[in-house]
């Protein structure tokens, strides 16, 4: 309700305008037809920074695997926002791994839980890579530079943006559908974490610029880690803590006090933070790392969501 209320209010402010530019089938899977949406930049906005171009911003929505939509009017404002700041958006779809599965979170089901979301998290992998595909095969037409290229993920989305990225460095077999030597330029997670089953995550190379934005209190998306022996979801602090500060990776970590799930849909309210991030990490290349603890009165507080909420 409260998403709604917010969406209404941003209609009537005019601030939904973004256009979108073009809908294009990018796979067909047994299930389904996967689709991307294209939002250009918008008509006068500035598409470089100090000379260099800025990046494309490829989205994956969130929604616990189970829901969700790539150009949900909920996402329209922060769209908006990026186009009126010279960013090209595409937001695709993903196969839906945990639609019509009952998920049990008690001792007895951890195990099972932990494959059936590893599994939904895979499948997103396999569809972000086609739709990479896709873009590489249509660059000049759609005017992306493959080598320019921001994933960014709410929730869901978020996981499979970062395990994207992580297969990226370790070369995967999924990996063998993209362009040969394909790297992200950066990655931007709205309460994320990896999915393993085969314990601590660890990057073969090293990743690209990670910009990670987390509530403290989230129980939807583990803020730190749950696991059970090498299973388990390695949430942002866990990932910043003992992988990416540990070897000298590049991070910018935001960790939103008290806050719970509502920092997956806080994409608008953080725009200055993702901002200083695309400008300075991506754009000049600087080595910035950040870690912050941040109470904010700008960035509301809504209501808390969990598992249970989730999975009913």
């Amino acid at each position: 309700m409260k998403r709604l209320i917010l969406t209404l209010l941003l209609l009537g402010a005019g601030l939904l305008a973004a256009a979108q530019n073009g809908t294009y089938l990018f796979t067909q899977r047994d299930t389904c037809d996967l689709f991307m949406d294209v939002y250009n930049p918008s008509r006068n906005s500035v598409l470089t920074f100090e000379g260099k171009a800025k990046p494309t911003i490829l989205f994956v929505f969130g929604g616990g695997f189970i829901t969700g939509r790539r150009s949900d009017p909920y996402y329209l404002p922060w769209f908006k926002l990026l186009n009126d700041n010279g960013y090209r958006v595409i937001t695709i779809d993903y196969r839906l791994g945990l639609k019509g599965i009952r998920m049990r979170f008690d001792l007895f089901h951890l195990i099972e839980s932990a494959e059936l979301t590893k599994k939904a998290v895979d499948m997103g992998v396999e569809d972000v890579f086609a739709a990479i595909r896709y873009i590489a095969d249509n660059a000049e037409t759609l005017g992306v530079e493959m080598d320019n290229i921001v994933i960014a993920g709410s929730s869901a989305g978020a996981m499979i943006s970062l395990s994207s990225e992580w297969e990226v460095c370790n070369g995967s077999p999924r990996t063998s559908v993209l362009p040969e030597g394909f790297r992200f330029a950066g990655v931007m997670s709205f309460a994320g974490a990896i999915m393993s089953t085969s314990g601590t995550p660890a990057y073969r190379t090293a990743p690209c610029p990670q910009l990670l934005i987390h509530g403290t209190a989230d129980g939807a998306v583990a803020y730190d880690k749950l696991s059970f022996g090498k299973r388990g979801m390695f949430g942002s602090a866990f990932l910043t803590d003992k992988v990416l500060k540990p070897n000298g990776y590049i991070y910018n970590m935001y960790r939103f006090r008290n806050h719970t799930h509502d920092m997956a849909g806080h994409m608008y309210a953080t725009w200055p933070l993702q901002e200083a991030f695309l400008e300075q990490n991506v754009i000049r290349g600087i080595p910035r790392t950040i870690d912050a603890t941040v109470e904010d009165p700008n960035v509301p507080h809504q209501q808390s969501v969990d598992l249970s909420d989730i999975y009913k």
